[in-house]
């Protein structure tokens, strides 16, 4: 049996399923291993989680703890919660009119952010008339019509993961922030520090950022010395606000303090760091890299909702899950009808009924695409999220559509 329990309750002899914590925040080779000895055990417990999944059936099992399908249930529960509070607001713009001007735009920023990227290993310093433009229209984007520009931001190739990263953690935290309702000007100097927050893996080598095995404990301080390098550079750039040095600088820091650089907790992180946390996580988790595959957005979110116990302030992971739907735009879904189709628009109001493009169906063959706004249908409704290669449905192929 899969089971959560506390970290002070793993022992030797047990076997963790899942660290529960993202790949980005330890240096296992892999997800699922043998706790053999006190060694691993110590290792295990330095990586700052507070549960861990363990597999009974593979290993010594422990009073208590939570079954992996209880809990599954409880997050579905705050998911639905979630979904319940959304707002009542009125519909945006149309998404084709905002898309065609999306792809340009994406295409841009990326060209600007590994350009910057190249200048910056080069001694350079950061444009930022280069950047402040870009951001304004990256701004301008989300607030039109926010479904546009958020899945397009899906799109990453492995040796390209790291500017697109940066894209995509831009638009995501102005969307985050305008749902937010935090003031215009301040949603750009956070947009800014998302283009930006990363900008301190250019002093990191290639061979490091795309290395396929597991890193050496001096390639993961390397890894993780980014950050720092980012907020020295940002430091050094002219206009850079303390907002936009606030996201580069603590979007590694976690809530309960099991962070870095700083092990800053709660309130010490300003709520950009914080928002950068959650964004930064999310966009990892739903990316393919080089020595992981990316879940589905809709798993992600159940992920960060299940460590907002610890490492993420609860109230603006729930804040952020509404910002991009439970099934965040993009997304591919199963109907109840056993179509499968992929999220168009997001409807505040109705998380769990977007409007969705039905491609596709379980019994193995493509339908004439056909749009849903579920809202309208009440025959039809959600029962769950897929991933795309599960199905040998190339997302680029409907994300840009």
């Amino acid at each position: 049996m899969i089971k959560l329990i506390p970290i002070e309750k793993l022992r030797p002899g047990m076997y963790v399923h899942d660290l529960n914590c993202g790949w980005f925040d330890h240096n296992f080779a892999l997800n699922h291993f043998a706790v053999k000895n006190e060694k691993t055990l110590e290792e295990v417990r330095a990586i700052g989680v507070h549960e861990i999944y363990i597999d009974t059936s593979r290993g010594a099992d422990v009073d208590g703890g939570t079954s992996a399908e209880e809990q599954a249930r409880k997050v579905d529960a705050q998911i639905e919660a979630i979904a319940a509070a959304g707002p009542d607001v009125q519909p945006p713009p149309s998404v084709a009119e905002e898309m065609r001007q999306a792809r340009g735009l994406h295409k841009q920023a990326h060209r600007i952010v590994r350009s910057m990227m190249s200048d910056i290993r080069l001694g350079r310093q950061i444009e930022m008339e280069q950047v402040e433009p870009m951001v304004e229209r990256i701004v301008d984007s989300i607030f039109r019509q926010q479904d546009a520009l958020l899945p397009l931001a899906r799109l990453k190739t492995h040796d390209e993961y790291t500017f697109l990263h940066s894209v995509s953690v831009c638009a995501l935290m102005t969307a985050f922030a305008r749902a937010l309702e935090l003031p215009r000007d301040v949603i750009r100097e956070i947009a800014i520090g998302a283009l930006l927050h990363d900008v301190g893996k250019a002093k990191v080598p290639d061979s490091i950022l795309n290395k396929p095995a597991k890193l050496t404990d001096a390639e993961f301080d390397k890894m993780k010395s980014h950050v720092v390098q980012s907020k020295i550079i940002l430091q050094h750039t002219p206009g850079i606000s303390q907002i936009a040095l606030d996201v580069a600088a603590q979007h590694h820091e976690r809530f309960d303090g099991t962070g870095y650089p700083n092990k800053l907790k709660g309130e010490e992180i300003s709520l950009y760091g914080r928002m950068g946390a959650i964004v930064d996580v999310y966009d990892a988790l739903t990316s393919d890299r080089v020595y992981h595959k990316g879940m589905p957005p809709t798993e992600a979110l159940r992920k960060l909702l299940e460590w907002s116990k610890f490492h993420f302030e609860p109230t603006l992971v729930q804040a952020f899950i509404r910002a991009i739907g439970i099934y965040p735009t993009g997304s591919l879904v199963r109907l109840e009808s056993g179509r499968l189709a992929v999220v168009q628009e997001q409807h505040p109001e109705h998380l769990l009924q977007p409007t969705v493009k039905v491609v596709y169906h379980s019994k193995g063959h493509y339908l004439e695409p056909e749009v849903v706004d579920l809202r309208r249908v009440q025959q039809e409704r959600i029962v769950g999220h897929e991933a795309f290669e599960s199905w040998g449905i190339d997302p680029a192929r409907w994300l840009t559509a």
